[in-house]
């Protein structure tokens, strides 16, 4: 089954002169950081006295706005950038395009040190507040930034919210949509001898009104090509232990079953597949499980998903089967 993909546009890591030009510092921010005859140092102070956002303005990155972390480097002059932006403008300072060198804006990495500033994910909910070097290592693990494409057939680099994403899946990958709990599907290969790394189906399943990622591929586990199934759910790890699913594969008299807690699309497609939890098929038992004379896959898997609820008279969890 081939994977339907988005072309996703990168920026160039070299910047021309009319970008360098266009992400210059405002006219006010220029005169606080220019040399008027004093040390650098003396005409940062006199500028980041006043109030955390002056302070916060002077630690934006005047070519990317990022916020600056150490090293934050610096021009003859006073001017300032980020490490990641000094390469991509060919060592000369965007403001008054002298060359850069290799200043560190050592006093600025100190005021910095003072500062406390909310998430950058606040606008979508984080209430928190971190010293200026914490903010950066909460916001890569903050439960409100936005959740990366889980659709696993190509690199998608789309982000956002979880309705965002449902519809990014459903119109730009084309992906299936199935409303309800249960599941019963049917795959089909006409060389199983052919495994080739891909994925071969994503459906997403929307159900106690939440959003669940089922997949379904092939992949080469050792030596031996495996067949694997399982589900991911649209939204964080607490959250998605409050569900529970279970998988089914048979034929011939046999079967095979799976129960277990979805994982969150936190959790890489890669990394769950990886760490094998999910309904596993070796080539064979499919085989065997497709009958006729085992030059065809044909697989039936079916299954649920149901959430766990807490009992208030003994403390245990009951399940809340989907009709």
């Amino acid at each position: 089954m081939e994977s339907d993909s988005i072309d996703c546009m990168a920026s160039s890591d070299v910047m021309d002169d009319d970008e360098i030009h266009h992400h210059q510092l405002s006219s006010s921010l220029s005169k606080t950081h220019s040399n008027n005859g004093n040390s650098n140092n003396s005409s940062l102070s006199s500028a980041v006295h006043p109030s955390t956002t002056s302070v916060h303005e002077l630690l934006e990155c005047p070519v990317c706005t990022n916020s600056m972390y150490p090293p934050i480097h610096q021009c003859h002059n006073g001017h300032t950038l980020c490490s990641t932006c000094k390469t991509r403008v060919h060592n000369r300072c965007p403001t008054c395009r002298q060359e850069l060198g290799d200043i560190r804006c050592l006093a600025l990495e100190k005021v910095a040190e003072s500062l406390e500033l909310p998430c950058k994910y606040m606008s979508l909910g984080c209430p928190e507040i971190f010293p200026y070097y914490s903010k950066l290592k909460h916001e890569a693990l903050c439960n409100f930034r936005p959740y990366s494409c889980p659709y696993a057939g190509s690199e998608c680099a789309v982000v956002g919210d979880i309705p965002f994403l449902v519809t990014h899946l459903r119109d730009d990958h084309k992906v299936d949509m199935h409303s309800g709990c249960t599941f019963n599907h049917r795959y089909v290969k006409s060389n199983p001898q052919e495994v080739e790394n891909a994925t071969w189906m994503l459906t997403v399943f929307h159900c106690f009104g939440q959003y669940f990622c089922l997949h379904f591929e092939a992949f080469q586990l050792g030596v031996a090509p495996v067949y694997m199934a399982f589900l991911r759910f649209m939204g964080d790890a607490i959250e998605a232990r409050n569900y529970s699913y279970s998988l089914e594969v048979g034929g011939n008299g046999r079967k095979l079953i799976w129960e277990g807690t979805p994982r969150s699309i936190r959790d890489s497609h890669r990394k769950v597949r990886d760490s094998h939890d999910g309904l596993i098929i070796q080539r064979n038992m499919a085989l065997f499980f497709s009958g006729g004379d085992r030059k065809e896959l044909k697989l039936r898997v079916t299954g649920r998903i149901w959430k766990e609820q807490q009992n208030p008279e003994g403390g245990a969890c009951i399940p809340n089967l989907c009709s």
